[in-house]
């Protein structure tokens, strides 16, 4: 039987706490024997610019003309994609995509993940990326960072945590600096701190998109992120979005406890014009000692859940099918019922080649799930990625992840599928691209 589906077939108080290998498991937990240590600071620390603020003081405030004026028959939600977004979208994506296929060599990153923070103010009781004993990250680790993935082909940043606006003024500077050194900044945030005054400001320092991070309507025990605590934020958030330029989506993470409100939130996503992203309740992939909620945790799907989840996977292919704006493709909803079975074919994953993370102390690892490993993967500024040792690892892990980034990443690392994808948008004249790779 599939580890995966061994898993999930286990009561929920006797959960392995972790789903990998027990080799690969020791190899990234037990090695190396001398702990690798993170960058040693700057002689004389670096710190971030000031923002200038108010960059642009006419967005500033509310003043009802936020949202577009449709015309005859449009939504009013449509958004006016003009030269100057296009062009930022393509130098934060495209590019380094070319970059990465004609420079020799197999570290190319697109995107990185820079964790300011490890602390959250939420306790989801599926969330194991969080620890309030660890201190945030520096001003100089974070310009540093910036610095060096400037000088690579990565151009996308994300913002990681924890909750990254536990310190808004930071967030502010680290958003400002990488907008203004060409970075297409991405910021998740369960939005509680996501006050007004802090949507201007990150709008105003170039964010590019806000990742709204919601799994009820109404707070649930165990599941915190809810909309209508923070629904004012919300309302606020989607209007200026127009103003500023950037972009909004709800992330929604599938679990046994909420998944009459993952269709509500649906509803009010495509009611507001913005796209969801959804995601598949998963235990750790390596063990976290500081995890409080392994066992008997209510928002774990088991096996007698199959049929409810795959009923409401169903309801969202025929939403994505009418148009509703999904980041998932309908091929990747269909996958999520074999990942529920452990049924996760290799997928050519892309991690530590074409994205990393960085931890809060400037430590490197290949992707999100091997956050507490203690394998030696470099630090920024000199990174130790290497293909021999991430291949024999992926035998494992990319077997039990589900990505949803690095799978469409891997999925564009073959020639022929991006070919026929942009002969079909030529043939629409490239009149509203859409169309997924997967479809």
């Amino acid at each position: 039987m599939p580890e995966l589906e061994r898993l999930h077939q286990q009561p929920s108080g006797s959960i392995p706490p972790f789903r990998v290998d027990v080799k690969v498991h020791d190899l990234l937990k037990k090695a190396p024997s001398k702990p690798f240590v993170p960058p040693p600071p700057s002689p004389q620390p670096l710190t971030l610019p000031e923002p200038v603020f108010p960059q642009r003081p006419e967005l500033l405030g509310d003043d009802g003309s936020e949202i577009p004026r449709p015309r005859p028959g449009e939504s009013p939600y449509r958004r006016r994609w003009t030269p100057p977004l296009i062009y930022h979208t393509m130098r934060g994506w495209l590019f380094p995509y070319i970059k990465s296929r004609v420079l020799p060599g197999d570290f190319h990153p697109i995107i990185a993940y820079l964790f300011t923070e490890w602390k959250c103010n939420l306790d989801c009781h599926y969330c194991w990326a969080f620890d309030n004993r660890v201190k945030g990250m520096t001003e100089d680790t974070a310009r540093r960072s910036i610095d060096w993935l400037h000088s690579t082909t990565c151009r996308v940043l994300a913002l990681m945590g924890g909750e990254p606006l536990l310190r808004p003024q930071f967030v502010h500077k680290v958003v400002y600096y990488a907008a203004k050194k060409g970075f297409w900044v991405y910021l998740p945030t369960n939005a509680r701190l996501l006050r007004p005054e802090v949507i201007d400001r990150i709008g105003d320092a170039g964010v590019a998109t806000v990742n709204f991070a919601v799994d009820a309507v109404d707070e649930k025990p165990g599941l915190p992120k809810a909309l209508n605590p923070v629904r004012k934020y919300f309302d606020y958030l989607i209007k200026k979005q127009y103003k500023y330029g950037y972009t909004v989506f709800f992330n929604i993470n599938i679990c046994r406890t909420n998944l009459e409100d993952v269709k509500q939130l649906t509803e009010i996503a495509h009611d507001n014009g913005i796209a969801t992203d959804y995601h598949i309740n998963e235990s750790p992939m390596i063990e976290q000692p500081h995890f409080k909620h392994l066992d008997e945790n209510s928002t774990y799907i088991t096996r007698e859940d199959w049929p409810r989840v795959d009923a409401l996977l169903d309801w969202l292919i025929e939403k994505n099918k009418s148009g509703y704006k999904m980041v998932n493709s309908v091929r990747r909803l269909n996958d999520m019922k074999a990942f529920l079975r452990g049924r996760v074919e290799p997928w050519n994953c892309r991690a530590g080649m074409n994205s990393l993370i960085i931890r809060v102390d400037g430590t490197l690892a290949p992707c999100f799930p091997m956050y507490s490993a203690s394998y030696d993967w470099g630090v920024v500024g000199a990174h130790k990625f290497e293909t021999s040792q991430l291949q024999e690892m992926k035998k494992s892990c990319q077997t039990h992840c589900f990505s949803t980034l690095n799978h469409n990443l891997g999925y564009c690392y073959d020639d022929g599928r991006v070919i026929r994808w942009v002969l079909k948008q030529a043939l629409r004249g490239f009149q509203g691209v859409s169309g997924s790779f997967y479809d």
